[in-house]
């Protein structure tokens, strides 16, 4: 894709990221998804209008984009967003397979303001057993019987599993 058409699309998530700090909507991050050199969604941080934690820029723009496109495969999109996506919103974007991001300001530009992910970070790399949150596997063998299940009828159906 053209320099031009790249920043253009850049420039839009920057501006999301702008309003919605001037309207006092929330933090300064924004995300535009793309296919095919058109405008699928657009988001800003919605996390505050929400209160919801996980309404991040590119969560919410995900959305919205699988909601256009009845779709939850979202191969042949670019993401543009105006920061480095923090550890959930990678995770989503990898889910809904988008292609390529593109970004703005970096995660250590995010944590100089205060939007610091670091400890995520960590923790991932942590074994279970050492992570600051508390995990305690319960009631596996029935929970394992449901996933046996899933495999069982989606083989015999034909499903696609995602």
């Amino acid at each position: 894709m053209e320099k031009e058409v790249i920043e253009k699309f850049m420039r839009m998530a920057i501006a999301l990221s702008e309003q919605n700090i001037k309207q006092k909507l929330g933090g300064p991050f924004g995300a535009v998804i793309v296919k095919d050199g058109k405008v699928i969604a657009a988001s800003a941080n919605r996390v505050i209008p929400e209160t919801d934690p996980t309404a991040h820029a590119e969560v919410s723009a995900i959305r919205l984009a699988c909601k256009e496109l009845n779709t939850y495969d979202l191969s042949g999109c670019e993401i543009y967003t105006s920061c480095e996506p923090c550890p959930m919103c990678l995770g989503a974007i990898y889910w809904a397979r988008i292609e390529k991001i593109y970004y703005a300001n970096t995660q250590t530009d995010a944590a100089g303001i205060g939007f610091d992910d670091q400890l995520i970070y960590r923790e991932l790399e942590c074994n279970m057993a050492e992570r600051k949150l508390a995990f305690e596997q319960v009631l596996h063998d029935e929970g394992l019987a449901v996933f046996k299940l899933w495999e069982t009828l989606a083989l015999k159906n034909g499903n696609e599993i995602v």
